[in-house]
This record gives C-alpha cells, sequence and structure tokens, in this order.
C-alpha cells in the first residue's frame, strides 16, 4: 500500500495491479489492460495479462469520502515518490519491465486528473527505491542493493548533504561530487533496521532556522535481529526489535543513545505529529517484512515525546482492532489526526482462508491532543489565508482566536511536509519549529476578544526546507490548530 496526501485535500492511495481482485469495481467503459512495454515487453506477455475492470489506485476525497479510480498502465510495485515543489507527485521506478519507468500526476479539483507515463526514461531500474526532494528542486533516488538496505532512510542534512541509513549504519553523501563526507558509527546492538528487518525513522523537529548552528538529530526505532529474515522464511519467527537509537547527525562526533520502547515492533509507521512528538503505530512484534513471514500485530500505537528525558519519552495509546502488518500506511491530515490503512502480508489479496487476510479499510487516529476536553485550548487560524505563497526568511503574521487569555509562552507555529508512505518509512517527511527574528519563541500580541497575532520568521535557505507545498500549524499547549496550506519558494 502507498499512500499520499495532497495539496487539495485529496489522498492518493494505490497498490500493485496483480495481487488480485480488490473490492471495487471500476465502470465497464473504463477496464483496461496493464501496459507490459517498458524494457522487456512483447507481445506475448501481453497477452497474459487480462483487463483490469477493479480499483487498485483511488483518489479520496477526504471532506466527503468520495473514492475515484485512477490509472496506471504500468506496475507500480515498491515504486517512489515524491511531491515537487508546484505539488506535482513524481513518480519512479517499479517491478519488471517498469522499472525505469517515470510518472507523474497534477493534483486537480475534479476527477479528470490522471497519471502521465514515460516508459524507460531512467538511467537505472529503481525498485525499493527512496526519493527525496533537494533544495534545487531535483529528486535524488537511493537504492543499495544487498540483505537489509531496500528503502534505505534518507534525509537532507541542515548543510545540504544525504544521510543515508541502511542496515544497521549511515553515511552522510554529498550527491554533487558523489563522494561520501562522513561514516556514522553502527547502531548499537549491530541488528538491521531497513527493509526486510523494517524498522522505522524519523528526522526530528527542526529549530533555530535562522542561526549557523541548527541542529538535526535522526531517530530509528523497532526493526529486526540479525538473521530474522532467513529464519523466518523457514517458520521460525524470532521477536522483534524494542530498541531505538537516537543520533545528532550534526555533531562534530556524532554517537548513537538508546533507548527501550514498551512494545517490541517490525513493520511500524513513524510520523511526526505537529507538536513535534512522535507517533510509533502498526507492525507486528515476531518476523521480519514480506510475504507470510510476520505476525502477532502490534495493535499498540505509542507517542513518543523527544524533548522528555530519557526514561519518559514513551506513552501508549489506545489499541485499535484491526492488524496493520505489512503493507500498512499511516499519514498525518490537516486536521491532525492521522490516517491509517491497508496490510496486505500474503503475496495475493486474500480475503479468506488466512490468519491476517488483506485489510483495505481505512481508519483514522486522533492523537490526546484531539481530545473533545481539550477544544476549548484548540486555536483556530484567521489569517494567512490557505494556499499563501510564502518567501524564505520572511517575517510572517498569523492571525488567530484562542478561547480566553493565553499564556504567550506556550505558542508556537510548526511547518510540515506531507510524506509518502510506505514500507515502514515516510519519505520526504519534515518538520521545522519557526520562531522570531532573535531565534526564541514566538511573538504573540493580542488583538483583543480572543483574538491574537503571533508573528514568526520562514526558514532561511531552501537547504533546512526545500521549497514546495507545507501544512502549517499554530500550537497552544500542545494542541495544534487545523494545519492551512501555504507554499514555501
Amino acid at each position: 500500500m502507498y499512500m499520499r496526501l495532497l495539496n487539495n485535500d485529496c489522498i492518493v492511495i494505490f497498490d500493485r495491479t496483480d495481487f488480485g481482485p480488490s473490492n471495487i469495481s471500476i465502470p465497464e467503459n473504463q477496464c483496461h489492460r496493464l501496459n507490459r512495454g517498458g524494457d522487456k515487453g512483447d507481445d506475448k506477455s501481453k497477452q497474459s495479462i487480462p483487463y483490469i475492470c477493479l480499483m487498485h489506485f483511488t483518489l479520496c476525497k477526504i471532506h466527503n469520502s468520495l473514492k475515484s479510480p485512477i490509472y496506471f498502465n504500468s506496475d507500480v510495485w515498491c515504486s517512489s515518490v515524491a511531491a515537487m515543489r508546484d505539488g506535482f507527485l513524481m513518480q519512479t521506478g517499479g517491478f519488471n519491465d517498469h522499472a525505469r519507468n517515470f510518472r507523474v500526476y497534477e493534483p486537480c479539483s475534479d476527477d479528470a486528473c490522471d497519471w502521465q507515463e514515460f516508459d524507460s526514461v531512467l538511467r537505472q531500474r529503481r525498485w525499493y527505491a527512496s526519493n527525496h526532494i533537494f533544495s534545487r528542486w531535483k529528486a535524488n533516488y537511493c537504492w543499495w542493493s544487498g540483505a537489509n538496505n531496500l528503502y534505505p532512510f534518507v534525509f537532507l542534512n541542515v548543510e545540504g548533504n544525504l544521510f543515508i541509513f541502511a542496515n544497521n549504519r549511515a553515511i552522510l553523501f554529498n550527491d554533487v561530487n558523489g563522494l561520501v563526507v562522513r561514516n556514522y558509527p553502527t547502531i548499537p546492538g549491530g541488528d538491521p533496521r531497513s527493509y526486510p528487518s523494517s524498522g522505522s525513522t524519523v528526522l526530528l523537529p527542526l529549530g533555530d532556522l535562522q542561526g549557523a548552528n541548527t541542529t538535526a538529530e535522526v531517530l530509528v526505532c523497532g526493526g529486526a535481529p540479525k538473521g530474522s529474515f532467513t529464519r523466518a522464511n523457514n517458520g521460525n519467527f524470532v521477536g522483534a526489535l524494542s530498541t531505538c537509537g537516537r543520533i545528532r547527525i550534526t555533531d562534530q562526533n556524532p554517537q548513537w543513545v538508546t533507548e527501550t520502547m514498551p512494545f517490541a515492533r517490525v513493520m511500524g509507521e513513524m510520523g511526526l505529529l505537529p507538536n513535534g512528538n512522535v507517533l510509533i503505530i502498526n507492525g507486528a512484534s515476531l518476523g521480519t517484512a514480506r510475504w507470510d513471514l510476520g505476525c502477532n500485530p502490534v495493535l499498540t500505537p505509542v507517542i513518543h515525546q523527544p524533548n522528555n528525558p530519557i526514561g519518559l519519552r514513551f506513552e501508549a495509546q489506545n489499541s485499535s482492532s484491526i492488524p496493520r502488518m505489512y503493507h500498512s500506511t499511516a499519514i498525518l491530515l490537516r486536521d491532525g489526526c492521522i490516517l491509517v490503512s491497508g496490510s496486505n502480508p500474503h503475496a495475493y489479496y486474500n480475503f479468506t482462508g488466512v490468519l491476517f487476510p488483506i485489510d483495505l479499510t481505512i481508519e483514522s487516529y486522533s492523537p490526546n491532543y484531539l481530545d473533545p476536553q481539550l477544544a476549548r485550548v484548540c486555536p483556530r487560524i484567521v489569517l494567512q489565508a490557505s494556499h499563501s505563497q510564502i518567501g524564505y526568511g520572511q517575517q510572517l503574521a498569523i492571525n488567530f482566536i484562542a478561547q480566553g487569555k493565553i499564556n504567550r509562552g506556550f505558542v508556537y507555529v510548526t511547518i510540515v511536509v506531507p510524506p509518502f508512505s510506505t514500507h515502514s518509512f515516510s519519505m520526504n517527511q519534515r518538520l521545522l519549529v519557526l520562531t522570531n527574528t532573535n531565534h526564541t519563541s514566538a511573538n504573540v500580541t493580542s488583538l483583543g476578544s480572543s483574538n491574537y497575532q503571533v508573528q514568526v520568521v520562514t526558514p532561511s535557505s531552501n537547504i533546512l526546507a526545500p521549497p514546495g507545498y507545507y501544512l502549517l500549524l499554530l500550537v497552544y499547549r500542545e494542541v495544534p490548530s487545523q494545519g492551512i496550506w501555504v507554499q514555501l519558494k
């Protein structure tokens, strides 16, 4: 399952086409055949593929729950997606003959939009690759072959190089000259954390965006011990890892710091919440990723509060009743809730007769800041207008409404890049905390009658915040407003 929020509040959800029939039919006049062109296509392979009359790609409209089919003419299994600065989606790679394909999707207000496909235009095949947007409006495609190296964890560091983590270690890579700038220490314990051992990761919130010493920290949680994949293939399911490693990647002598989660977890999803906390959700406690290799689903999400002392950072939340394991996804929505979807532990769409059937439902998880008792604390942005364009190093005035008198020291503003979620990694996920010109907390002034204005400065460079669409949210006492879309350019 693959999922991404668009800047028109629609969600693109898609999956591989040839897993089997889904539960939603496409109108008969819209059935289509998957093109087996690409690198090695021939007439014989095309003849073996039936017409597709069931939906595997959908555009979901949040405000009315409508689902519209969108189409691929190629196999997108284990491809990657990134959003360009104009909001267009760029998708690369796929399976078999389509691993060198490139696809573009332009969000629109009606159902007329579809993917444009370009066959065999990538120089190299991309399968289980990770995409990342640069400050220079281009994307990088990272793929490391070998065991436990697929869908590597990639983040743009604050000086413009790429932090790349695969298996149990990381490098800092300069894509301009193709050189490894730094080798980071192996994560403690030496166990693999990327696919198929499938831990998850986030770049923790970035602050001090006007200064010269912005720090960046990466948090990696869960995974599976060495050898788990081989043992699971032989029917022996090993317990997942319960540890997280945290490293300040901008330090002169960076070192991992380890902490322990309440639950062991493999195939989990980690997402940044608008208040800077981290949600850890989905996954299993035994085995690894891939078909039929994981069991014992972890139904209880966890909130990680990175600013708390070690030992006080994790807080278990209410449990779900739906197992979400291999091919599950989770993304942040504009109202602060988390959309959770998918789970397909088997090679085909098995709805019955298996321990963990495929699950195509969508559910919404509400973090504790959406508790109705906190509604009186929740601020509401009334200015800037949604879809405003903002520049770098720009002073920004945001008007908002809050009930009663507020403590101005508990007000802050964040901007968040909506990620592309698949296979336990949310690509391009990034959250920045905006401050005032003195690099301190936001300036808040009263405008009378529960109306306030906060002044902040946008990030100083496109390395800290690559151009594109962000959700801007105002947070008071850890409770965020609904987000508004802004385009940073």
